[in-house]
């Protein structure tokens, strides 16, 4: 249910002729007062869960009927342009609120994007900087295998000159 939406259309308002209703609204022009479905507690910014919601022996909801309201309350122009400019001076405050809010979530966007720019430097530098060790580490290992194979080599030719030395003392 968006600003757009008809509550009165939906049936989830109504209207009321309640004096203490309409006295409870005028006191906070633009403010949406709740109070617990089907209670006659007090309207409030915050409702309450309703307290009466015990079921009878058979299972069943108790059901309660409401009195008639009494008398529509007649509202002087005075009160209605006091409770317009009211309502006006909520709107305003709350759009001012809801400015702030976006510029608290605009800087926490800046920042975190700083945060995140800086760690991504950092990890781009730990990256090149271990290409770089895992280069000269490879490296390493290609020297040691063609020294390897160097000793290798040159022990092989050994061994051959002294098994035909020791086959000519043989023999």
């Amino acid at each position: 249910m968006g600003a757009g939406s008809n509550l009165f259309h939906q049936g989830v308002a109504k209207e009321t002729d309640d004096p203490e209703v309409v006295a409870a609204t005028m006191s906070k022009p633009g403010v949406v007062l709740k109070r617990p479905a089907g209670s006659n507690r007090r309207f409030a910014e915050q409702s309450d869960l309703p307290s009466d919601l015990a079921t009878g022996q058979d299972g069943a909801r108790r059901e309660k009927h409401r009195a008639k309201p009494a008398k529509r309350a007649k509202i002087s122009k005075r009160d209605a342009r006091k409770a317009a400019a009211d309502f006006e001076k909520e709107q305003k405050r709350r759009e001012a609120e809801r400015r702030r809010e976006e510029a608290v979530r605009e800087k926490e966007r800046e920042r975190r994007e700083k945060v995140t720019a800086k760690a991504q430097v950092a990890l781009d530098k730990a990256e090149r900087e271990h290409a770089k060790r895992a280069a000269a580490i490879q490296a390493e290992v290609e020297a040691l295998e063609q020294r390897s194979r160097s000793e290798e080599d040159r022990w092989e030719k050994e061994r051959e000159r002294l098994e035909a030395a020791l086959r000519r003392a043989r023999g």
